[in-house]
C-alpha cells in the first residue's frame, strides 16, 4: 500500500512537473498554467454555457460536459451528452442550444444546460436534432469547426479532400455560413482552415488556413486571413500564401482575383484553433488580441509549430505585432503535446485544449 501511494504521488508530480510547472515550459511573464481537465480522448474545440459548463469536442468520438462545481479551477465532473460520432471536433453555443460536428453532418441538443440539470445523475444521454448532414464525408480535411455569428449563422469549414487538387463540388476547400436553411460562401480557395473568429469590435472574420505539403521544409507557409466581403477566393489550389504558385495549378488563369493573407505564420506549423481575447482578466493591451494555437508539424525534417502565438492587431485589422505566448510542448526535437484550440473563458482566463497529452490546460494572470 506504501509502495502504491509513493508511485501515485510520483506519477501525480511527474505530469505536473513535465505540463505546468517545468521550467522549459514557457509562458509569457505573470501568466500561469495549470491542469484544468486531464485523461480526455483528443480534445479539440471548446465551449460555455450560460452556467459555466464547458463543452469539449473529443475527436474520436465524444462531446463533453465539464464541470468545475467549486470554481478551484479544475473540473470534478464529466458528462458525456454525445457518443459515437465521427471525428467529432467543432462545438458552438446559440441562445442554449449545443452544435457540434461530425465531418458528415451537424447536429444540436437544445437547451442542454437546462437538460444537464434535470439529468445530473442520470446516466442518460440527451436526443440530438439533425442540423444537416448534406456535407462531404471525406476525412483528408474533413474536421470542422463551428462558430455562430450574433444573428446565428453557424459556420463551418470544409477542407479539400487531398493535399492540393481542383474540385467539381464547390463545398471543398471553403468556409461556408448556413442560416435559416440557405448555404452561403463565406470564404472560397481556403486549403483546410480549422479555426476562425470573429472580431469583438468589427465583427469580421478572421481564419488561418493550413498550407500545402511537399514543397519544401520551408514552403509555403500557413496563413492567417480576414474576411472583408464575403465570397472572395483566397487562392487554393493556384497561389499558396502571398507568392508561391503552385508547380501543378499555378499557370492557370481561374479568372478571378485572390486575396493575399495579412500574416504568414510559417511552413507546416499546421494551425488548428484561433480565439479573441474579450475577458478582463488578461492586461488591457491584450484587449482583442488573436491567440492562435500551432499544433505543430509532422513532415518537415525539423519540427516548427507546437506552441500559442498572440497577435496583435491594429484598428483596422492589420497586423501590428506576432509574439509567442506559450511554448514548450517541443523540446529538443520531442513533442511532449500538440496544443489544437484556445478558449475564452468568461472568468477571462484562457483554455488550451492539446489532443496528444490529452489535457486541457488553464492560463491565468497574476
Amino acid at each position: 500500500m506504501i509502495f502504491r501511494n509513493l508511485f501515485s504521488l510520483f506519477s501525480l508530480f511527474f505530469l505536473c512537473s513535465l505540463y505546468a510547472d517545468d521550467p522549459k515550459f514557457n509562458i509569457a511573464d505573470g501568466f500561469s498554467i495549470s491542469i484544468f481537465a486531464e485523461k480526455l480522448d483528443m480534445p479539440r474545440q471548446m465551449a460555455e454555457g450560460d452556467y459555466g459548463t464547458i463543452f469539449v469536442a473529443e475527436r474520436n468520438g465524444n462531446i463533453l460536459a465539464l464541470f468545475d462545481s467549486d470554481n478551484n479551477g479544475q473540473i470534478d465532473a464529466r458528462k458525456i451528452v454525445a457518443k459515437d460520432l465521427t471525428y467529432s471536433t467543432g462545438v458552438s453555443i446559440f441562445n442554449g442550444d449545443l452544435y457540434f460536428s461530425e465531418i458528415a453532418n451537424i447536429w444540436k441538443i437544445e437547451n442542454i444546460e437546462e437538460w444537464l440539470r434535470s439529468n445530473k445523475n442520470s446516466n442518460a444521454i440527451p436526443d440530438k436534432v439533425l442540423i444537416t448532414n448534406d456535407l462531404p464525408n471525406d476525412k483528408w480535411h474533413g474536421w470542422k469547426w463551428l462558430k455562430h455569428d450574433d444573428q446565428g449563422g453557424l459556420y463551418l469549414n470544409i477542407g479539400a479532400p487531398c493535399n492540393v487538387c481542383l474540385s467539381e463540388n464547390p463545398q471543398y476547400a471553403s468556409i461556408l455560413r448556413i442560416y435559416e436553411n440557405n448555404w452561403e460562401h463565406v470564404a472560397q480557395g481556403v486549403r483546410n482552415s480549422v479555426g476562425f473568429d470573429f472580431h469583438p469590435k468589427t465583427k469580421k472574420l478572421f481564419f488561418t488556413d493550413n498550407g500545402r505539403d511537399w514543397l519544401g521544409d520551408d514552403s509555403p507557409s500557413c496563413e492567417l486571413n480576414r474576411v472583408d466581403v464575403d465570397g472572395k477566393f483566397y487562392g487554393f489550389p493556384y497561389k499558396h500564401a502571398s507568392n508561391i504558385l503552385d508547380p501543378n495549378f499555378g499557370d492557370i488563369n481561374p479568372g478571378f482575383d485572390f486575396v493575399d493573407p495579412i500574416l504568414e505564420l510559417g511552413a507546416h506549423v499546421a494551425p488548428t484553433g484561433v480565439a479573441f481575447y474579450n475577458g478582463s482578466m488578461f492586461p488591457a493591451h491584450m484587449e482583442n488580441n488573436l491567440f492562435i494555437t500551432l499544433h505543430g508539424s509532422w513532415n518537415r525534417s525539423e519540427k516548427v509549430g507546437y506552441k500559442v502565438i498572440r497577435v496583435e492587431l491594429d484598428d483596422l485589422g492589420n497586423v501590428r505585432n506576432v509574439t509567442d505566448f506559450i511554448s514548450g510542448w517541443l523540446q529538443d526535437g520531442i513533442v511532449h503535446g500538440r496544443p489544437s484550440a484556445p478558449f475564452v473563458m468568461r472568468d477571462g482566463s484562457l483554455l488550451i485544449s492539446d489532443d496528444k497529452a490529452n489535457l486541457i490546460y488553464r492560463v491565468t494572470y497574476n
